[in-house]
């Protein structure tokens, strides 16, 4: 059986099914394992996560702890919750007018950032003068119809992600900022500080950024270092703001302690360096690299609301779910009919009906596409969630329609 418990009951002879945390956070080879001996125990524990998985069929038991499938029920019964509480607000413009524009501003933010990354490697400064003006084209598509853009950020290739990545999280953080009704001038700032929040990882050679392996722990304090670079960066680029320099920085934080770079806590870290913590994890989460298939959305939107209870704050983490949606746009869902949809829009007061595009059907077959807007029809609901490539589906093809 798969059984969740407190990481202080872990004891060498049990086999770990999943260490409770992102492929980032951790440089075991594997997410499972046995606990051979303290050492490996004390390697676990070292972490800093607060409960883990494991597999009573494979090791040894313990009294207590919470099956997977009751801690599964726990979570939905939150989503639910999350659903319940949606605000009633005007419907946006349509995707479709949007999303013209917002593929070419894709395609030019990603330009930028991958410019700004190899002029800092030639030991050049940021050129704020070349940011601002694509932060605001951001701004103003998320504004305008937030379901054009955000699909886009799932869309990398392995070799461009950490250009795609930043593109992505300053998007997300974006449509974050804006659910929170912050100002708009602070939302320009936070934007700023998303789209350049790993500006470090110039400092980091390609050959451990795109290593297709585990790391070495030398491999992986550089890794890591790539937040403290960030900072010294930022903070010798003429313009930047307290608050774009707090989303780069405590990025890695976490609200339990457990983070880095300086293991900040609670309210120690600011509201965008908490912010900025939940959007790079989901991000990391949604993406394909060399070694770590991405996960559906819906799925990492779960994993980080498990995680809340240690690791992000738990309101924060309640208000990014409703900000881009139980099944966030561009997710493939499976309809109660059988058939196969992608969503294409968010409706912020009916989080379980978005609009979606019916393309495929279980049975292993194409549809003529059709949008539903599942409001609207009283026999037809999502009933999960699904990943393309388990189809056969390429995203491309239906994030960029």
């Amino acid at each position: 059986m798969i059984k969740l418990i407190p990481i202080d009951k872990l004891r060498p002879g049990m086999y770990v099914h999943d260490l409770n945390c992102g492929w980032f956070d951790h440089n075991f080879a594997l997410n499972h394992f046995a606990v051979k001996n303290e050492k490996t125990l004390e390697e676990v524990r070292a972490i800093g996560v607060h409960e883990i998985y494991i597999d009573t069929s494979r090791g040894a038991d313990v009294d207590g702890g919470t099956s997977a499938e009751e801690q599964a029920r726990k979570v939905d019964a939150q989503i639910e919750a999350i659903a319940a509480a949606g605000p009633d607000v005007q419907p946006p413009p349509s995707v479709a007018e949007e999303m013209r524009q917002a593929r070419g501003l894709h395609r030019q933010a990603h330009r930028i950032v991958r410019s700004m990354m190899s002029d800092i490697r030639l030991g050049r400064q940021i050129e704020m003068e070349q940011i601002e003006p694509v932060v605001e084209r951001i701004i103003d598509s998320i504004f305008r119809q937030q379901d054009a853009l955000l699909p886009l950020a799932r869309l990398k290739t392995h070799d461009e992600y950490t250009f795609l990545h930043s593109v992505s999280v300053c998007a997300l953080m974006t449509a974050f900022a804006r659910a929170l009704e912050l100002p708009r001038d602070i939302i320009h700032e936070i934007a700023v500080g998303a789209l350049l929040h790993d500006v470090g990882k110039a400092k980091v050679p390609d050959c451990i950024l795109n290593k297709p392996a585990k790391l070495t722990d030398a491999e992986f304090d550089k890794m890591k270092s790539h937040v403290v670079q960030s900072k010294i960066i930022l903070q010798h680029t003429p313009g930047i703001s307290q608050i774009a320099l707090d989303v780069a920085a405590q990025h890695h934080e976490r609200f339990d302690g457990t983070g880095y770079p300086n293991k900040l806590k609670g309210e120690e870290i600011s509201l965008y360096g908490r912010m900025g913590a939940i959007v790079d994890v989901y991000d990391a989460l949604t993406s394909d690299r060399v070694y770590h298939k991405g996960m559906p959305p819906t799925e990492a939107l779960r994993k980080l609301l498990e995680w809340s209870k240690f690791h992000f704050e738990p309101t924060l983490v309640q208000a990014f779910i409703r900000a881009i949606g139980i099944y966030p746009t561009g997710s493939l869902v499976r309809l109660e009919s059988g058939r196969l949809a992608v969503v294409q829009e968010q409706h912020p007061e009916h989080l379980l009906q978005p609009t979606v595009k019916v393309i495929y059907h279980s049975k292993g077959h194409y549809l003529e596409p059709e949008v539903v807007d599942l409001r609207r029809v009283q026999q037809e609901r999502i009933v999960g969630h699904e990943a393309f490539e388990s189809w056969g589906i390429d995203p491309a093809r239906w994030l960029t329609a």
